[in-house]
């Protein structure tokens, strides 16, 4: 293992998920949700494609005899991206990307109540601090409070949905995260990426009969590139997982808050408020210390699956 070639793969992962989010926010929500789902889908089926074919022995790295299973997980992601691409259409891209960070704290929840795992008061207690901290994130669009008049305010109903979107995406997210869980102890890597980008794919055709928009040359690059750097992601992420072990790479993935405020900064013109950060930094401080004590617990091994999940489902 080459640890430092790891975190260098999580990192550059982190900016790729963060550029397809980017991308798709540039749509401004012009393009129906699930046409962003299908070009999604079917461009990331190229970089994949790629990679897949330069390991060699494409049939034995995508066999399947769980189907049923990579249909319950790609019905979950697909939530996930559905909703996280709705939250991108109403908040700002470190807004939307902040509430992502709650997904690990749904995962814990349902790993205890779906997988059996004991969770004791530790985790749970990292668990209720990260979600003081996504209130702290919500404060500005649920009207809480306004710190520069110390005075109460009226509910921005357009971010609220894009909240509410975005931790509805959370949770299909970390649902996401456990099914590959239980897909990772017989399939491998390449069947779990690839037949999800297959499903998201047909699922996001099917809403074609709801009405899609045709897109003009802006859109449709956009469109390209999110599935792009989408696809690249997951290779990165994948890649990065051969090089150090899940959880040390695990608090990396904080790095997409970085990237988020640069890429809305200079490319979107957007700054988020200060609330957004420290709320940020609570729920990223919560989910570290979670997998510190995963890892304390040696139990390392279990976050690889869900590290991998985390590019998948955006």
């Amino acid at each position: 293992m080459d640890p430092r070639k790891g975190i260098l793969l999580k990192v550059l992962a982190a900016l790729a998920a963060t550029l397809m989010a980017a991308s798709i926010k540039g749509l401004n929500g012009a393009i129906p949700t699930g046409e962003v789902v299908f070009f999604r889908s079917v461009a990331a089926l190229l970089p994949l494609g790629i990679w897949l074919g330069l390991q060699g022995n494409l049939i034995e790295l995508t066999a399947t005899k769980h189907f049923g299973g990579h249909l319950i997980r790609s019905l979950s992601g697909t939530g996930g991206m559905f909703f996280n691409y709705m939250a991108l259409a109403y908040l700002p891209l470190a807004d939307a990307t902040a509430l992502s960070y709650a997904a690990p704290l749904f995962t814990v929840i349902l790993a205890a109540a779906l997988l059996g795992e004991v969770v004791r008061a530790y985790r749970w207690s990292a668990v209720a601090v990260g979600f003081s901290g996504v209130l702290v994130m919500l404060s500005p669009h649920l009207g809480f409070w306004e710190a520069s008049e110390g005075v109460a305010r009226s509910v921005d109903m357009a971010a609220a949905l894009g909240a509410a979107f975005g931790l509805v995406a959370a949770f299909c997210s970390a649902l996401s995260s456990v099914q590959i869980r239980h897909l990772a102890r017989t399939e491998k890597p390449g069947a779990i990426v690839l037949y999800f980008s297959l499903m998201t794919a047909v699922i996001g055709l099917g809403t074609a009969a709801f009405g899609w928009k045709m897109p003009d040359m802006l859109q449709l690059s956009l469109l390209i590139a999110a599935g792009l750097s989408g696809g690249i992601a997951q290779i990165l992420m994948t890649l990065s997982l051969r090089h150090a072990q899940a959880s040390l790479l695990a608090p990396f993935e904080y790095t997409t808050m970085v990237w988020s405020v640069l890429i809305g900064y200079f490319l979107l013109g957007q700054l988020p408020v200060a609330t957004t950060i420290v709320g940020a930094m609570v729920v990223a401080a919560a989910g570290m210390f979670a997998v510190w004590r995963e890892r304390r617990l040696g139990r390392s091994l279990q976050l690889a699956p869900v590290v991998l999940a985390e590019a998948e489902t955006r």
